[in-house]
């Protein structure tokens, strides 16, 4: 497959702001390309960074995570395999609301996703295993996830009250744990 092919038969499948069904697509084709989402949120096609922010948001509407852990780029005839070194987007802003008197906290990735934290779409904080600093990452979809970007991540900590000895952001009536008390302090 080539990566025109790709873009014709994702702009094929989007119709209005409604997502394809890509859950649903099963394609035993598997096409031979080299696809790579890096810890930065760029993208690499063949080595070669993908430049055009509307090429990565489209092809940011036919991506799945399998159960297996595998991340796909998926048409309904075909798909390509795609490396994810860290998360599949990344969390640019975070914005709180108060309506009612209950906060909500909504995150906006690097492909102009919109995601409210909630029970559906938590937040957890992994741990990088070579230089043991946190990941934290909040559910987009699926089982795709965004990683928190350094001033999100900053801005979560400043917000952050202590509940049961640890520390934490409350959103939609729920309490989403940072850490430990103490353990994210900002000089």
């Amino acid at each position: 497959m080539r990566l025109e092919n790709l873009i014709n038969a994702a702009k094929a499948n989007i119709s209005g702001d409604d997502l394809p069904p890509v859950d649903q697509w099963n394609p035993e084709n598997c096409a031979n390309m080299q696809m790579r989402i890096l810890r930065d949120g760029s993208w690499l096609h063949e080595g070669s960074v993908i430049t055009r922010p509307a090429l990565v948001k489209l092809f940011s509407t036919i991506l799945r995570k399998d159960e297996d852990g595998q991340t796909w780029l998926v048409t309904p005839v075909e798909k390509v395999k795609v490396i994810v070194d860290v998360a599949h987007f990344i969390a640019v802003s975070v914005e709180k609301i108060i309506d009612e008197n209950v906060e909500s906290l909504y995150f906006t990735t690097n492909v102009e996703d919109v995601v409210k934290l909630d029970n559906q779409h938590s937040l957890m904080i992994n741990t990088n295993s070579k230089t043991n600093t946190p990941e934290p990452v909040i559910r987009v979809r699926g089982r795709l996830d965004a990683l928190l970007s350094r001033p999100v991540y900053y801005q979560l900590v400043e917000w952050a009250k202590e509940k049961d000895q640890q520390l934490g952001v409350f959103s939609d009536d729920s309490f989403f744990i940072l850490g430990d008390k103490g353990e994210h302090l900002i000089d």
